[in-house]
C-alpha cells in the first residue's frame, strides 16, 4: 500500500511545484516539479506492471491448486485466509463465510486427542515452525476418517503459513489391513506347531519363534538378545563343524534327528531341516525348521502298546479266532485256535482253512464263506466238527473283514468249543437217567420189601406150627430161602439207588484189605496174580465195613471175569487231595482229602460206548445167565451214598482201572456199632401195649400176630389219622409206637411228631424199605428215642427190636 501512496504524494508535490514554477516563473522549481512528477509517473507505472504480474501469478496459483484433491490454504501473519481451494473447504466441511481452520477445529471437537494435536500444530505455526499430524475425524454411525494435515511457513513472508490437508482414510485402512495380516503372519510364525530359528555365521541366534523358545524353556529374547549360540541348545554338538552346522557333515541343506536341550535342562528329540544362505556381501545366515518328536514318539509308543495290547487280547482270547483271506487260506490265528486243533502255528499259516474241517462238512462251510463275502450277514452260527482226531465240535461264526475300507479283506472266524458242553449234556442226560433209574429201583424195592416182609413173616408164623419133622417144613423153608434171595436182590437195588441203611464205622483201608486178602485170592483163582500195594500214612475213612467189602469183592469178581485166561490184578491204595473240582467222565470230584483205592486188571478192557452205561442196573455184557447186571450198580450206589466217587478208565485190549475215592475222616476215631454187639437173650416174649401203624395189610397182619404171639397187646391202625384217633380214645397207656415211614396222607415222621405233642416220652420204631437217612433228618433234633427196623424183617428181628426198645 505504501508503495502506491508514496509515488502518488511525490507526483502531486512535483505537479504542484511545476505549476508554482510556471506561475512564478521559477524555472528551477518548475524543473524540479517536472522531474518529481516524471519520477512519480515512472514509479506508478512500474508498480502497475508489478501488480499485473502478481495478479497473473495469483491466477496461475488459483488455477493450479483449485482443483487438486489435496486441500491448500494460505494464511497471512494474522491467520486470515489469503487463498483456500475447494478441496480444503470440502474436507473440513467449511461454509463459504467460515474460516477453514475454525471449520477443521469444529470437526475435531469430538476427538479430544486429534483436537489437542491440531491445537499444538497451530501453536507451532504461530511460532513460524512447520508441523504435521494425522488427525481422526469422527463420523456418527460410521468408522472415522483420517486427515493428514501439514503447516509449512512461507519463506519471505513472515508469519504467513501454507496449510495442506489430505484425506488418508483409504491409506490408513489399507495400512490397518496390512498390519492385521502382518500380525497374523507374525502370530502364525511365532505360535506355529513347529519351531523356526535363524543363526548367523557364528551360530548366534538371529531369530527364534515363540514355539521353539517354549520348547527350550525360555523366551525368544533370552536367546536372541543375549547372543546365545545354537550349539548351546544341542545335547551333543557336532565336533569340528562350522558354528552354524547342526550335524557332523554340514552342507547347504541339512536335515536329520537330534537331541535338543533347553535352558532348564529338558531334553527332547527333534527333527531339523536347515538351509544355509549366503548373502551378496558374503555373510551367512540359516533358515531352520524344528519339529518336536516327543508327542510323535509318545503316539508311536502308545500305538505300539495298543498293538501289543490288542495282540495280547487276540492271542490270549478264551475263544479261538482266525483270519482267512478270500481264497480260504489261513492268514493269522490265536493260541486258542491252535489248541483247538492241537497244532503248531507255523504249520497252519498259509494253509487252506478247509483242511481243518471234517471233510463231510467242508461244503457247508464253503457255502457260508461265499455268502458272507457276497455281503450277507447270517446270524445263526454253523456247528461243525474239526478234523483234529479228537472229536471236537465247535460253533463257527463268520464275519466279513474290511481292510482299509476298500472291501478287499477276507473273513474273521470265531470258534466256540462245544465239545465240553456236549460232554456235559451227555453227562447230565446220563445223570438224569441214573437218577431216574435209581428212583425207579428204590420205588420197586420199597414195594417189594413190603411183599417180602409179609412172605418172610408168614413163613415164620407157619414154622411155629410146622416143626422140622413136619413134611411141610421143607416146603416152607424153600419159600423162606427164596424170599431171602429176593431180599438180597432188593438190597442191591437199594444200594444202587443209595437208599439202603448203612452202619458206618471209622476204618483203616489197609486193615480192611488185609482181612479180605485171603478171600480175594480164593475168588480169583490160581491163574491170576494178586498184588496189593498199600500207601503210607493213609487217612481214615468212615464207611459201612460190610458194604465196603462188598464193593471190593464185586470189583475183584468183575476183574476176574475179564481175565478168563489169567492175568494180574493189582489193588493200590494212596492218599489223594483235590484242590479244585475235577471232572472225570460223568462225575465232578469236589475239593477235599480222599483215600484212593484203585482196582487194576489186565483183562480185555471195556468198549468206549459201554463206559457210560456200566453203572446202570441190569446192564451187563456177560452172557445170559452169567450175571444180573447189578454188581457195578451196587458198587456205584454204595460209594456215592458214602460220599465218595468212583471212576473208570479203560480201553479195549488195555485192561480196566476202577478208582474209588472215599472222603478222609477227620473226626473221632472211636466207633460205635449201629447194633449192639452183646449177646441177646433167646427169650423174645414181653408185655406192654403197642400201637402198630402200617398201610400194607399183609405186613400189618403179620406184625400184629407175631407180636401178640410174644405176649404183647397190639392196637392196629391203617394210617396216621386212625392212629391219632386210637391214641386219643385209648385210656390205657401205650408203651410203643411202631409206624411205617411212607404212608398216604400222614407219613410216619409227621405222625411221630404229632404223637410226641401228646405223649412226649413215647418210644417209636420206624419200619421202612428205604434207608434210615431218608427220614432221620425230618425228625426234630435227630430224635434219639426214635429207632429203625429196615424191611424186610423176620419175626425174630421184629420181636428182638421191640423187646430191646421196651426194655431199654
Amino acid at each position: 500500500m505504501a508503495a502506491i501512496v508514496i509515488p502518488l504524494v511525490i507526483g502531486v508535490a512535483g505537479l504542484m511545484a511545476m505549476v508554482a514554477g510556471l506561475v512564478f516563473h521559477d524555472d528551477r522549481l518548475a524543473w524540479e516539479g517536472v522531474i518529481a512528477t516524471a519520477f512519480s509517473i515512472v514509479a506508478l507505472l512500474m508498480r502497475f506492471i508489478r501488480m499485473r504480474r502478481v495478479m497473473h501469478g495469483y491466477t496461475l496459483l488459483t488455477g493450479a491448486l483449485g482443483d487438486l484433491s489435496v486441500g491448500h490454504l494460505i494464511c497471512d501473519r494474522e491467520g486470515s485466509a489469503v487463498f483456500v481451494n475447494t478441496s480444503f473447504r470440502t474436507l473440513v466441511d467449511a461454509a463459504s463465510d467460515e474460516s477453514p481452520l475454525w471449520a477443521l477445529e469444529r470437526q475435531l471437537g469430538s476427538a479430544p486427542d486429534s483436537l489437542s494435536a491440531f491445537t499444538h500444530m497451530r501453536e507451532r505455526a504461530r511460532a513460524g515452525m512447520p508441523a504435521v499430524a494425522e488427525l481422526t475425524v469422527p463420523r456418527e454411525g460410521r468408522s472415522p476418517e483420517w486427515r493428514l494435515v501439514r503447516a509449512q511457513p512461507i519463506v519471505g513472508f513472515p508469519g504467513a503459513m501454507h496449510w495442506r490437508i489430505e484425506d488418508v482414510t483409504a491409506r490408513r485402512e489399507l495400512e490397518q489391513v496390512m498390519l492385521n495380516e502382518q500380525g497374523k503372519l507374525v502370530d502364525f510364525i511365532e505360535n506355529a506347531p513347529i519351531g523356526f530359528f535363524s543363526v548367523d555365521q557364528y551360530g548366534t541366534f538371529l531369530f527364534v519363534n515363540a514355539t521353539l523358545a517354549r520348547w527350550l524353556g525360555c523366551a525368544s529374547h533370552d536367546l536372541v538378545e543375549r547372543g546365545r549360540r545354537v550349539h548351546e541348545v544341542l545335547d551333543s554338538p557336532p565336533r569340528d563343524a562350522r558354528p552354524y552346522d547342526l550335524f557332523e557333515h554340514g552342507d547347504a541343506e541339512q536335515s536329520g534327528d537330534l537331541t535338543m536341550r533347553g535352558l532348564q535342562g529338558r531334553r527332547f528329540q527333534a527333527s531339523v531341516v536347515q538351509t544355509v544362505v549366503t548373502d551378496d556381501n558374503g555373510t551367512v545366515h540359516t533358515r531352520s525348521v524344528v519339529r518336536d518328536l516327543t508327542q510323535e514318539h509318545e503316539w508311536q509308543e502308545a500305538l505300539r502298546l495298543s498293538q501289543k495290547r490288542f495282540q495280547r487280547f487276540f492271542e490270549d482270547a478264551p475263544i479261538a479266532i482266525a483270519l482267512v483271506n478270500r481264497e480260504g487260506k489261513l492268514d493269522e490265528c490265536n493260541r486258542a485256535f491252535l489248541t483247538l486243533l492241537a497244532s503248531q502255528g507255523s504249520q497252519m499259516i498259509g494253509q487252506s482253512f478247509f483242511e481243518v474241517i471234517e471233510p463231510r462238512e467242508r461244503g457247508g462251510v464253503a457255502a457260508r464263506f461265499a455268502s458272507v463275502l457276497d455281503g450277507h450277514d447270517p446270524e445263526a452260527p454253523l456247528e461243525v466238527r474239526m478234523a483234529s482226531g479228537r472229536d471236537v465240535v465247535v460253533q463257527l461264526y463268520v464275519r466279513r473283514l474290511e481292510m482299509n475300507g476298500v472291501g478287499e479283506g477276507g473273513l474273521i472266524l470265531h470258534f466256540i468249543d462245544l465239545t465240553e458242553r456236549r460232554n456235559l449234556e451227555a453227562q447230565f442226560t446220563q445223570s438224569q437217567k441214573m437218577q431216574a433209574v435209581g428212583q425207579l429201583a428204590g420205588g420197586v424195592a420199597h414195594d417189594f420189601n413190603n411183599l417180602l416182609t409179609a412172605m418172610l413173616g408168614f413163613c415164620d408164623l407157619l414154622l411155629l406150627r410146622h416143626k422140622p419133622g413136619d413134611q411141610s417144613f421143607s416146603d416152607i423153608m424153600q419159600i423162606k430161602q427164596n424170599a431171602n434171595r429176593a431180599a438180597n436182590l432188593v438190597r442191591q437195588l437199594l444200594a444202587f439207588s443209595r437208599q439202603q441203611t448203612l452202619q458206618p464205622r471209622v476204618l483203616d483201608v489197609t486193615d480192611v484189605l488185609a482181612e479180605l486178602s485171603n478171600l480175594l485170592r480164593r475168588l480169583i483163582g490160581e491163574n491170576i496174580e494178586l498184588r496189593m500195594l498199600h500207601g503210607r500214612n493213609l487217612g481214615l475213612i468212615k464207611v459201612d465195613q460190610n458194604q465196603l467189602e462188598q464193593v471190593i469183592i464185586n470189583l475183584v469178581v468183575n476183574a476176574r471175569d475179564a481175565m478168563p485166561g489169567g492175568g494180574r490184578l493189582t489193588v493200590v491204595t494212596s492218599n489223594y487231595t483235590v484242590s479244585t473240582p475235577e471232572r472225570r467222565e460223568q462225575e465232578t470230584i469236589l475239593p477235599g482229602d480222599y483215600v484212593s483205592i484203585d482196582v487194576i486188571d489186565t483183562g480185555a478192557g471195556i468198549p468206549r460206548e459201554n463206559l457210560q452205561r456200566i453203572f446202570e442196573p441190569f446192564f451187563t455184557t456177560k452172557e445170559v445167565g452169567s450175571g444180573t447186571g447189578l454188581g457195578l450198580s451196587t458198587v456205584y450206589g454204595i460209594v456215592r451214598q458214602t460220599g465218595g466217587f468212583i471212576t473208570v478208565d479203560s480201553a479195549l485190549g488195555e485192561g480196566a482201572k476202577f478208582s474209588i475215592l472215599l472222603p478222609c475222616h477227620h473226626g473221632e476215631t472211636k466207633h460205635v456199632d449201629a447194633e449192639p454187639r452183646e449177646r441177646r437173650s433167646s427169650d423174645l416174649t414181653g408185655t406192654g401195649t403197642i400201637l402198630l401203624v402200617e398201610d400194607e395189610d399183609a405186613v400189618r397182619v403179620f406184625s400184629a400176630r407175631a407180636l401178640r404171639n410174644k405176649g404183647y397187646q397190639v392196637l392196629e391202625a391203617k394210617n396216621g389219622e386212625v392212629a391219632m384217633q386210637l391214641l386219643s380214645a385209648e385210656s390205657a397207656k401205650i408203651d410203643l409206637l411202631i409206624t411205617d415211614v411212607v404212608m398216604p396222607q400222614m407219613d410216619g415222621p409227621t405222625l411221630a411228631r404229632n404223637v410226641r405233642k401228646i405223649r412226649p416220652d413215647m418210644s417209636v420204631i420206624f419200619i421202612s424199605g428205604y434207608a434210615e437217612d431218608r427220614f432221620r433228618d425230618e425228625l426234630d433234633g435227630g430224635d434219639s428215642a426214635a429207632h429203625f427196623l429196615p424191611k424186610p424183617f423176620s419175626l425174630k428181628q421184629l420181636a428182638s427190636k421191640v423187646k430191646e426198645v421196651i426194655k431199654g
